[in-house]
C-alpha cells in the first residue's frame, strides 16, 4: 500500500471513530476524496482495507456504510489478538529464531529508531510506522509456520482495530503520539530480547501486553481518552476502549 492510501485509511479510522461518519453513514469515492484533498484511488483502496478491517461494509455495487460496533467488540478483539501473538512468540522462543528471523527482527528495530531519532512525527513517519509495525508482527508470526495460529490471527483481524496494522494517530496532539510510539518501539526491543534469550513465558506476557498499548497507557501521555460517536457497552470501564483505539498502539 502507499503512503497516500495508508495516510486515507489513517484519515478515515479516526474520522469513523470520531463520529464524524456514523454508523450506517454511506461513504463514496469522490465525496471522500474531495473531503479529504486526494484523487479516488487511494480512498478506494482505503475502502477495501477498512472494509477487511471490519469498519465498513459494501453497500450495492460500488458503495460502502459505516458498520455499527460496540466498545466490547474492540477489547475482545484486542484481548483475542493479544493472546494469539503471545502463544506465537512463546513458540517462537520455545523452538528459537533462526539466524534469517532475528536479522528481519532486528532490521524493524533499527528501522523504528531511525524513524523515531527526529524526536518528533510527520505524515511520513506514521505511515512508515504502520509498515515498521505490521512487519515485525508479520515476522513473528510466520516463524512460528503454525496455519492455526495464522488463520486465527487473520480471521480476528477482521473485527475493528483488532489487526496490528490498524493504527489511529491524532494530528492534533502528535507530540503525545510520539511519546506513545517511543513507547510501542521500546516493547519490540524487550520482545526482541526476550526471543533472543529464549524466555518463551516473559515474552509471551510482553505481546499480550502490546497489545494494549493504546488502552491502558494512551492517558499517560497526554492523549484524549473521549470517543465520541460510538455507541458505549453496557459493561465497559473508562477509559472505553473505543475512545483508546484512538490511541491506538502501534502492536
Amino acid at each position: 500500500m502507499s503512503q497516500d492510501s495508508i495516510r486515507v485509511v489513517t484519515s478515515l479510522r479516526k474520522l469513523i471513530l470520531a463520529g464524524h461518519y456514523p454508523p450506517g453513514t454511506r461513504v463514496a469515492e469522490i465525496p471522500v476524496s474531495e473531503e479529504l484533498g486526494v484523487s479516488r484511488t487511494p480512498v478506494r483502496l482505503a475502502f477495501r482495507t477498512l472494509e477487511q478491517e471490519g469498519l465498513l461494509e459494501r453497500a450495492g455495487a460500488r458503495g460502502y456504510v459505516v458498520r455499527s460496533f460496540s466498545e466490547a467488540d474492540i477489547l475482545c478483539g484486542l484481548e483475542v489478538r493479544g493472546v494469539l501473538e503471545g502463544l506465537a512468540a512463546r513458540r517462537l522462543a520455545e523452538r528459537g529464531m533462526s539466524a534469517e528471523v532475528h536479522a528481519r527482527l532486528q532490521q524493524c528495530l533499527d528501522q523504528g529508531a531511525q524513524l523515531l531519532a527526529p524526536g518528533s512525527l510527520t505524515e511520513d513517519a506514521i505511515a512508515g510506522w504502520s509498515a515498521i509495525n505490521a512487519a515485525f508482527h508479520n515476522t513473528i508470526i510466520g516463524a512460528t509456520d503454525s496455519r492455526a495460529i495464522a488463520d486465527a490471527i487473520a480471521r480476528n483481524n477482521h473485527l475493528p482495530f483488532a489487526s496490528s496494522d490498524s493504527i489511529v494517530i491524532d494530528q492534533q496532539a502528535l507530540a503525545a503520539e510520539y511519546q506513545k510510539l517511543r513507547f510501542a518501539q521500546m516493547q519490540h526491543e524487550l520482545i526482541v530480547d526476550a526471543l533472543t534469550h529464549r524466555e518463551s513465558t516473559r515474552v509471551e506476557m510482553l505481546m499480550r501486553e502490546h497489545a494494549y498499548v493504546g488502552l491502558r497507557y494512551g492517558r499517560l501521555f497526554g492523549l484524549d481518552s473521549a470517543a465520541p460517536g460510538q455507541t458505549p457497552s453496557a459493561d465497559a470501564q473508562p477509559p472505553s476502549p473505543a475512545a483508546a483505539a484512538r490511541q491506538r498502539r502501534p502492536r
